[in-house]
This record gives C-alpha cells, structure tokens and sequence, in this order.
C-alpha cells in the first residue's frame, strides 16, 4: 500500500484544521469551558465540546441528533464568509452564565444545558440562522427568511420581532461587506435585562446585482449575488432596538463626519457600521465614513434612539479597528483603538495606552479586573497580555509561538501554536489546572523553516531547505510563497499549514522563501499603510529584495530559476511578479488571483486605492489587465468557478487580455470550487500540479 503523502494529508485534513478545538467560551465563574471540535484529525463533523472539573466531555453529536448536512442559504453564506471548513455544529451562543447554549443544525433550532447535558429541538416558523440566547436564558432570538424572531427556551411563544419590508431587506445578518471585509459577523445583541434587542436593518436594494452559474452543470440557474463593487453603491444599514413587547425604536445615526481629514478623494458620509454592542453601560455603535478616515463611537439611548458622539477617530489613511474594540470597564473606562504610531489600545477613562512598540491584533476581553488582549513586540510572535491598574502590564506565556485565549473568572485558556505543535492550557488563577486535548493530525513533512530578517527594511522571512540537503553552491532553484496582503502573516513561529507545505515543496529539490512584506500586519502604522495608492509595486520590491538579500546569505540558492507561487492575493501578487519584475522571477502559477481590482468589494479596496472615479490611475496601475502585454514568463492561473469573493470574472478578464497580448499562458478552471479549496482530490492534485509546471517552466528535470 502507498503511503499518504503530505498533499493527500493536506487534503484529507482539510489542511490540518480538523481535531483542533476553537470557538472558547468561559463562563463567568471560570468552572466551565464550551469548544467546538471534530472527534479526530479527520472526522468533518464539529462537536459541541463542555470542559469542567479537569474533565471534557461532549454536549452536542450532530450524528446522534440527526443532522442532514443541508444548511439554509444565508447559512451556507456565512460560512463561506468565515471559510469554515468542516461540517456540524461550527458556531453557538450561550447565555451570560454559559448554562445554557444554542446552536443550528441542517436549519433547525437545538439547544443543551451544561449543568444537564439534554439536548433539546425547539420548534422554530422556519430555518434558523444565527440563534442566540437573552442574558438571562429565558429566550432564544435567530433569523429566518430575513426576519428577526424569538422564541422562549422552552419553546413556546415563537414571534417576529423585525420582519423584511421587501425581498432585499433582512434583519440580523450582516451583508456582504460587513462579513467579508470588516469581519463583523453579528448585527443583533441582546440587552442586559433580556427584554430587548439591538439589531441592524440591511436594504441591499442600491447593490448591483451579479450572477454566478456553474459552467459544469448548464441546466442549473445562476445565483444572483449583490455585491458592492468599488465605486458603486453599498448597502443601506439602519439600527433599531426591538422590545419583546412589540415596541420598536429606530436609532437615529448621523449622516456625515464633521471636522473630516481632507483628500484627493474623500466622502464623510456614514456608510459602514464596523460593530455594536450592548453593555451594563448601554448600547454603542461605531459608524464609518465611506472614505474611511473617520469614525463615531456612538452612545445610543435604547428609549429613544438618540445618539451622541463621544469619541471621534480620524486617521488620514484609513482606520482600521482592533477587534473586540470598543469594550468598557470600571478600571479602565471605555477602550478604543489608537493608531498612533502602532496600532494599540488606549483607555479613556485612566488615559493609558499600551506600551509603544506593542502591536496589538485582538482585545480578548476582561476578567477578575483584568483587560486581556493579544500583541507582538516582535512581528513573527503573538503573545497574550493581561493589564489592570495595579500589576500594570503583564504576559501570560514566554514560549515564541503565536498565542490566544479566551478569559472568565479566574480562568485562561490559553490556546498556544508554536513550531512543535498546538497545545490548550487551563489556567485558573495563573496556574496550570489541565488541558484541552488537541486532535490535529501532524504533517508527515517535518517542517523546518530558518527565521531571517532580510535587507534594509527588515523583511520578516522563512526559508526552508531540503531536508536531507547538503549545500552546493548555485544549485537550488527557488519558489517564493509568499501571501504578504493586509490582515495576514505567513513568517510566524507557529505550526501552520504552510509550513509543512513549503517544507513538502523544497523535499522535491527546492529552496522555498515566504515573505511578509509591507502592508501586513504586526509591525507599526507605517508599514501597514506603505501600500496606500499602491498596492502592487511595493510588495513586488519587497519580494524582489528578499530573493536577492537571501541569495547572497545562501550561496546555494540559484537566482536565475526563481518561481512564485501564491493564492488570492499571494495569487495578485505571483502574477505581478512575473508581469513587473521578469528579471527576478522566471514562472508563476497565480490561485483566485484579483486582477482587475474594479471588481473587488468597496470597503477592501478603496481603503488602499480610493475611488476608482476620483483616482483611476491607482486602479490601472495596480490592476494586472492593463498589464497583460508585459507577460514574458510561464504563467498559470488557476480559479475557483464557484468563487463568490474574487469573481471567476477576474481570471477570465486577464486570459483575454493576455490572449488579445498574443501571451501565452495556461488556465485551470475548478469546477463547484469557492474562495476556500479544500476538497480532496481537487487541493492535493493542485499540490502536484504547481510542482509539475514549475519543473517544467524552470527546465528541471523530474527526478
């Protein structure tokens, strides 16, 4: 029998994803720990998991509870806008005591108490979606057909709270935008007392409507998708607060930024809201302007729908919001973004603000007194960090690894991925107390990536080598894998998918270089906001140095075959590579490539390049069509037909362009696939196949 190599593992796998616990929650007194996780390293189906007494032990089988797997539409959404990757119960609420947890199964509303273990099915008028216990566990409010509905925990008394007023009108869902650029996936929160909601209101009216049909099954209808593409209209967001009595109150926002930061281009109309919540301290909300150089942090009185604007955010470039912000606590007062100089927290009610030099990703939220949140120092390392106003400062793990928690009482769980693997601690009270099992399967391929700092600017890179290799001068050829894009690392001392991928690649005789370069995150405001106006070229010379500074440290490695692999904007960046900079890089195979950034969503891409009206030079500049002509090297794309983020659209625009060029090239279309490839047979043959084309476009020979 043949071994399973590591792109059939890969694949079977779903990129090491499966048997690895996520979704914490800790109940306020810190003895309960809730997770999701499959049963093993290769089982799809996620469990609802209870951790308590040093024990864990399953709440909720889908299996047992027989789940058929068919989700409703908006479901299947928002999971392909969270690119979830396994099947069963992949999300749930609980109430403030964490005693009582919701979940959606195939469309129907279940429930399970931890104190009892019963799983209950309550009856709902239609498929459910996002379900969410009040505070006080009494009721349970979820969407179905863009309604927003209650029912009470014993499952009577099932309403509508919100009903849409037309067939583009939805209550409880975020829409596209929200979802995909600013990962907001709520948009309804109970009040404290259980006996109202906040939800936001979506009219997806004004959006352009596109159509996305699978050219393998031709008697099958297209779906219509409304998606706001650069410069065109967005959807209409609207809160309002809903009583349980019927009572509602329309919360009034303001239309338009004053004393907004000038520009070539700026528009200070409020058209994003970035999040909500619902505190002892009342509701709040921050609204976006369409430009995104301004912010309100707004107090919303729930009786009346009045608001008030304490805190206005300006940044000149954009802001960009860490998530959990805002969040309020009696030490700390209310804590919210800064992005002077590092991206940080700043508390306004002590005026403290995190050290400088400290990049904070997520605010984790608070606990026995102490605000939490994860940061680096140092960009390829994530640690968790506690602060109260006593102890100050304080970081929970030393171990270089990429680290995260969640937080209740005097519990941390404190989820750690360092290159020897992934672990999930207990701590109560600062002492480990036990841990949560870790299922992962490891990669047959031993990763065993060498951390550099490359060049002038500090490049972040991971250069991996043959494993059993002995260094020759000159006679490795290089694959650079490298996503380097906004919102994502791939250079962190962490176990990754990537890691072992890459490792796999230079097992078959290749050096392989990844790459963070300006515009990712981790390092300082500067750096992130370098690709402002030009989101192509300097990540191009980023990679382009890389490869040279690496070659003069390695002389093993052979700059005249050099190949660049990537996907979505690692793809963006493969094809640029090889139109811009044919010199360094000999071959590329670019994956759901954005080539045609007109096309891309609003909030995404006119964050970097303004608005394609106002500054059309950026869009062609950066797009990879108008550049079509330059091609001299092999290229190959490779698209998702079903991709409803980057559009197959993007790909099929630049082959005719390239085409009409007279530029050879090659085309992969992958039929029923979306942004997120995963199936086997589909990601591990793609695995092959790169292999296969960059040995022939660099003239190796196979072994």
């Amino acid at each position: 029998m043949t071994a399973e190599d590591l792109p059939l593992q890969f694949a079977r796998t779903k990129r090491f994803s499966l048997g690895v616990p996520r979704g914490f929650t800790v109940s306020p007194d810190g003895d309960r720990v809730l997770f999701l996780r499959t049963a093993s390293g290769r089982s799809t189906t996620s469990l609802l998991w209870l951790y308590e007494n040093g024990e864990e032990r399953t709440l909720a089988d889908p299996l047992a509870l027989g789940d058929g797997g068919e989700v409703p539409e908006a479901e299947r959404i928002r999971r392909e806008r969270a690119r979830e990757t396994s099947a069963g119960i992949v999300s749930y609420a609980t109430d403030a005591a964490v005693r009582l947890a919701a979940f959606a199964l195939s469309g129907a509303l279940w429930t399970v108490r931890t104190d009892e273990g019963v799983t209950r099915q309550i009856p709902t008028a239609g498929p459910v979606v996002a379900p969410r216990p009040s505070q006080d566990g009494t009721h349970i409010a979820y969407v179905s057909g863009g309604a927003l509905r209650v029912v009470r925990a014993d499952g009577t008394g099932d309403r509508a709270l919100a009903e849409p007023e037309g067939p583009e009108v939805t209550y409880g869902l975020p829409d596209h935008v929200s979802a995909e650029s600013l990962h907001r996936a709520r948009s309804f929160w109970w009040s404290p007392d259980g006996d109202a909601l906040l939800v936001v209101r979506v009219d997806n009216a004004p959006v352009q409507q596109w159509y996305l049909g699978d050219p393998a099954d031709p008697g099958r209808p297209p779906r219509a998708i409304r998606y706001p593409a650069a410069g065109t209209a967005n959807a209409r967001l609207s809160l309002h607060v809903v009583g349980l009595d019927g009572g509602r109150v329309d919360v009034d926002l303001p239309g338009e930024a004053v004393a907004h930061p000038g520009g070539e281009w700026t528009d200070p109309a409020f058209e994003y809201l970035a999040q909500a919540d619902w505190s002892g301290a009342g509701p709040l909300a921050v609204v976006q302007t369409r430009d995104q150089r301004s912010a309100y942090v707004l107090s919303i009185d729930p009786a009346t729908g009045a608001t008030t604007a304490p805190h206005h955010l300006t940044d000149p470039a954009w802001l960009e919001f860490v998530p959990g912000t805002p969040a309020s606590t009696a030490a700390t007062g209310l804590v919210l973004t800064t992005q002077e100089g590092t991206r940080g927290l700043r508390m306004t009610g002590t005026g403290i603000r995190t050290p400088e030099g400290m990049y904070v990703h997520e605010l984790l939220g608070t606990a026995g007194g102490r605000l939490y949140f994860t940061a680096a120092e140092e960009p390829t390392e994530v640690h968790v960090w506690s602060y109260d106003p006593e102890n100050g400062f304080a970081r929970l793990a030393d171990a270089p690894g990429v680290h995260h928690a969640a937080v209740g009482g005097g519990t941390v769980v404190l989820d750690s991925s360092t290159l020897d693997g992934q672990t999930v601690t207990v701590l109560r009270d600062g002492v480990p107390a036990g841990r949560i099992e870790v299922l992962a399967e490891r990669p047959v391929t031993r990763p065993r990536p060498r951390f550099l700092t490359l060049g002038a600017r500090e490049l972040r890179a991971a250069l991996y080598l043959p494993t059993s290799y002995e260094p020759v001068p000159g006679r490795l050829p290089l694959i650079v894998h490298s996503y380097s894009g906004p919102g994502l690392q791939t250079v962190v001392k962490a176990s990754r998918w990537h890691h072992a991928v890459n490792q796999w690649f230079a097992d078959q005789g290749f050096a392989v270089l990844s790459v963070d370069g300006r515009g990712t995150p981790g390092r300082d405001r500067a750096w992130e906001t370098a690709i402002h106006g030009d989101q192509l070229m300097p990540v191009i010379e980023d990679q382009a140095d890389a490869v040279r500074a690496a070659a003069d440290l390695f002389p093993e490695l052979d700059p005249g075959r050099v190949a660049i692999r990537g996907w979505s904007f690692g793809g963006y960046l493969a094809a640029g590579a090889v139109l811009h900079r044919p010199d360094v890089f000999h071959a590329a195979v670019a994956g759901a490539a954005p080539t045609d950034l007109r096309l891309y969503d609003t909030h995404w891409k006119e964050r970097y390049l303004g608005h394609p009206d106002v500054q059309p030079d950026q869009y062609d500049r950066c797009s990879l069509v108008a550049h079509a002509h330059k091609l001299t090297r092999p290229l190959r794309l490779v698209h998702g037909m079903a991709d409803d983020n980057v559009f197959p659209a993007h790909m099929l625009r630049f082959s005719a362009a390239l085409l009409a060029a007279g530029r050879p090239h090659s085309v992969l279309p992958l039929a029923g696939a979306t942004h997120l490839v995963a199936q086997e047979g589909v990601i591990d043959t793609l695995l092959r196949m790169d292999l296969d084309f960059i040995k022939k476009s660099l003239d190796l020979r196979t072994a």
